[in-house]
Formats: C-alpha cells, structure tokens, sequence
C-alpha cells in the first residue's frame, strides 16, 4: 500500500505521515527532506543557487545518508529548498529516487507512507491513498513558532508568517508540479483538529479502503 500524504508547511502532515507509518509498519519518507538535503549541499558547496546546473549536479550525486545531515530543520535550509523546488531538471533528479522507495520500500515493508507538496499529484499518482493536509496561515505560523521556540531558536511569528507566506506562493505558482490537492485526495483541514483526531479520521479512510 502507498499512502501519499501532501500539504504547505507546518500543517501537520509530517505529524501524520509518521504515525501512520508506525501504526502499520510502513516504510516512511519525508520529501522534502530530500530537497532540503540538496539545499544543504549547495550550501556547503557554496553553489550559487541561481546556477542551476550545478545545483542539478548535486542533486544527481544525493546519497542516502544526505538525508541524516544535522541542518535539514534550518530556517535557511528550508527557504532554500523551496526556491531549488522550482527547477525542473532538479525536481526529474530526485523522482526515480522517490518512486523507487514508494514501489519497494526498504527492510521488506509492506507499504510506504511519503509526504511533500506533490506525491499524490507527481511522485505517486496512484497511490491507494491520498491526502491533502491543510491549516489557517496564523495555525501554521503558529505551530512553526512554537518548535522553534521549544528548540531554543529565536523566532519572531510575524517573520515566520510572512516567510510561509512567501513559500506558499513560491510552491504553488512554479511550473514544475505545483503544490496542490491531487483531484481524488481528502482533504483535511487541520486548524482545530488535535494530532490524535487527524490520525483518526486518516485510519479511518485507510480501514475504508481494505473493506
């Protein structure tokens, strides 16, 4: 089984992708630690972003241990993410690396579970499950703010809400793959929902789908 799991920033799709996959024992994949590993790498390469070959090249030599680099979570790292999100060549580069997971998940699992900003839409079209989750801008802001603070990061909310702002619009104006719900994606709204009642309502969609 392939759950594919999409949505902006810090609305909680993280959260979910992560407790699905413990509760079946599926094989888990954060997308966009993906993309934030590449950006990671430009970074220590001192790559101009703009460079988009280069920035490609790296993105073709991504290892799996990439994924474990300690700076994915930066502020920086993130923003730069979403702007090497939007080149295409880049965005082909990382495909047969997510499609391989989702088809044969490693340690024999017996599904997969991925979460970004276009696995129902791009990475995983047919997906036995989709799901697209969502917050207010303020909720999301909000709970970015928070798990900075709780980690010792100075944040300013007005700051954060107006960066998620901007990758919003980054993410759902570029060409390649913008973000979006996948036509046959449920959508979940998760403003005033606690983590318990999303995880909830996504077992119960997945229980309606093995009767």
């Amino acid at each position: 089984m392939i759950i594919a799991i999409d949505g902006p920033t810090a609305a909680g799709k993280g959260t979910l992708a992560r407790q699905l996959a413990d509760h079946f024992d599926f094989a888990y994949l954060d997308t966009g630690s993906i993309y934030r590993a590449v950006a990671s790498l430009v970074l220590e390469a001192q790559v101009d972003v703009n460079n988009q070959a280069e920035v490609t090249a790296l993105a073709q030599k991504l290892r799996a241990e990439d994924l474990q680099r300690t700076d994915l979570r930066a502020e920086e790292v993130g923003q730069l993410a979403s702007r090497i999100a939007v080149y295409p060549d880049v965005r082909q580069a990382l495909l047969d690396f997510q499609r391989s997971f989702a088809e044969s998940p490693p340690d024999q699992a017996k599904g997969a579970v991925l979460d970004g900003r276009d696995i129902g839409t791009v990475i995983c079209p047919s997906a036995d499950l989709k799901l697209y989750i969502t917050a207010s801008d303020e909720v999301r802001a909000s709970r970015r703010h928070k798990e900075l603070i709780d980690k010792g990061v100075t944040a300013i909310y007005a700051e954060i809400l107006a960066d998620l702002k901007v990758r919003d619009q980054r993410d759902q104006s570029r060409s390649a793959a913008p973000s979006r719900p996948a036509e046959d994606a449920f959508i979940l709204d998760t403003s005033t929902m606690s983590a318990e009642a999303v995880l909830d309502k996504a077992l119960s969609l997945v229980a309606g789908l093995q009767r």
